[in-house]
């Protein structure tokens, strides 16, 4: 970890924001968005708390919070997207070029509204220094645990889990599908997989779509390489797929809504089907 030079912004050094749970399983569950914390001095930076973590993945851990009875490997960060999204390009290249998208280190909402006070948006030193915090010892954690299951087997799963509001008119018109399956257009992993996720979600209740509005984002198009025997699958949820979404414009007076497990459960025995679909595909050593 590097010190701080003058002009950059003082970073807490530990690691506490980043969780680790490993399991032998061939499957790695990367949780990059659901973080709610605003390191000091980043936190005063912010124009409220609230806006800094408007566009939380909302209770993503809670939902997938059984990976670990299946021997499942987990690898989140506790750090806001708002301080920097360890699922865009480190370059800052766009992932969707023509489309509205947020920053590798966001300055707006998903609706446009400014992040940070006049002048405190983040400078290319500062941009650089969180990359070293925070984005890299989290990529460097992926890869360390896709590599060790690698060793052991043939292939491996990479399931990026995030969650979205159902209608954010600056980025996508209407109202998205519940479950939408990226897997960067059939390139991030094998045909077999998708279309095993796919019939899931057919059987369930809710919508889906396959590499729509959401693709897969840095992390299933870095990693996902099925010729190496790594397959990176992203399945972004709708959040009124577990959450009593409100029907009128989001304020901090009714976002998020409360978690509750009555409403999230019919979604988190969904989702057990579809990893232990990863699972099942990963384990099948007769496929090519």
């Amino acid at each position: 970890m590097r010190a701080f030079g003058e002009g950059s912004e003082p970073m807490q050094q530990s690691r506490d924001w980043l969780t680790v749970v490993r399991g032998d399983a061939p499957l790695v569950v990367s949780v990059p968005h659901a973080g709610t914390q605003l390191p000091a001095p980043l936190d005063s930076q912010f124009v409220s708390p609230w806006l800094a973590r408007k566009d939380t993945d909302w209770y993503v851990s809670e939902l997938y919070d059984f990976a670990a009875e299946l021997g499942v490997t987990t690898i989140a960060t506790a750090i806001s997207r708002s301080v920097i999204d360890v699922n865009r390009d480190p370059s800052g290249v766009s992932l969707y070029p023509g489309q509205t998208t947020t920053e590798l280190c966001p300055t707006t909402t998903f609706d446009g509204e400014a992040l940070y006070h006049a002048t405190l948006a983040p400078t290319a030193q500062a941009v650089r220094a969180r990359l070293e915090t925070f984005f890299d010892p989290y990529h460097a954690a992926l890869q360390t645990e896709i590599t060790r299951l690698r060793q052991r087997h043939a292939r491996v799963v990479l399931y990026d889990a995030h969650s979205i509001r159902s209608r954010a008119a600056r980025l996508f018109a209407g109202e998205l599908p519940v479950f939408n399956i990226g897997s960067f257009l059939g390139r991030s992993c094998a045909a077999e997989l998708t279309e095993s996720i796919e019939s899931l979600c057919a059987t369930s209740n809710w919508s889906h779509i396959v590499n729509g509005r959401f693709q897969g984002g840095y992390i299933t198009r870095h990693y996902g390489a099925p010729a190496q025997g790594v397959h990176a699958i992203q399945m972004e949820l709708a959040g009124r797929g577990y959450l009593r979404e409100p029907d009128e414009p989001t304020t901090s007076a009714n976002w998020p809504p409360p978690y509750e497990l009555r409403d999230a459960l019919p979604m988190k025995r969904h989702l057990r089907k579809l990893l232990l679909a990863c699972l099942a595909f990963a384990r099948d050593d007769t496929r090519v």
